[in-house]
Formats: structure tokens, C-alpha cells, sequence
């Protein structure tokens, strides 16, 4: 995580609503291209908040292509990046850190620039560095 942090291609935030962390976003480059992960807190899933949380790292990282990847079976995540503007390009068979265990992940990549950022999520988000 500290050579992450350390990288000036890379770009780190936490996600906080009313001041509570409740998740964090990412954007990276690995092999050359730049992609994007996040994770939020399941109890804040449903609420808008990695649209949200998207669209501000979107409107503050300019490149593209941008890349994402996400399991196949996370069906609100695969949301999330489609409604972003993110197409489908493919899919592969990775590990997973997080399931310990290789699944299928669809490969998504963005090329527009950021749409605009969702408004129906509370004003308490806040990307945070």
C-alpha cells in the first residue's frame, strides 16, 4: 500500500458520509493502463454512494481510456460503471484477494469523459484525502 500511496499515477481516497468512513476509490496504473477500484461498507450499499464517489473521481482523473474491473456476479457494482459510461469489453478468469479463490471478472473501460455526477445522494459524501 505504500508504494500505491507513494505512486504519483495513482489517486487515493477514502469515502465518508456525515463524517463516518464508509468506504474508499482508487485509480492506478498497472501495465501500462489506468483503472479505477472501490470498495464501500455493505450497509451503505443501495444508497448511491459509489456513483457518487465515481463521478467526483471521474471529473478529477482526465484519462482515458480508464479501465475497471469487477466480479461478473456483482451485478450492482457492474451497475455502478455502466451507468458511469464504462462498456463491457470482455471478461477473464482472475484470483480474488477478498473470496480466495479464482472467479470470473468482467473488464470494463471508459474512453468519454466523466458523465454528470449523480445528484440524488446526500450532501454528507465526501472524498477525503
Amino acid at each position: 500500500m505504500a508504494k500505491v500511496r507513494a505512486s504519483p499515477e495513482a489517486t487515493n481516497r477514502a469515502i465518508t458520509v456525515d463524517g463516518r468512513l464508509v468506504g474508499s476509490i482508487a485509480s492506478f496504473v498497472i501495465e501500462g493502463d489506468t483503472e479505477v477500484t472501490y470498495w464501500i461498507d455493505r450497509s451503505f450499499w443501495g444508497q448511491g454512494i459509489a456513483s457518487r464517489a465515481l463521478a467526483l473521481l471521474l471529473e478529477l482523473n482526465p484519462v482515458r481510456p480508464l479501465f475497471a474491473r469487477v466480479a461478473s456476479d456483482n451485478v450492482g457494482s457492474l451497475k455502478v460503471l455502466q451507468k458511469a459510461g464504462f462498456a463491457v469489453t470482455g471478461t477473464e478468469i482472475s484470483f480474488a484477494n477478498g473470496r480466495n479463490t479464482e472467479i470470473e471478472e468482467t473488464i470494463l473501460r471508459l474512453d468519454e469523459p466523466a458523465n454528470t455526477a449523480p445528484s440524488d445522494v446526500s450532501s454528507g459524501l465526501r472524498p477525503t484525502y
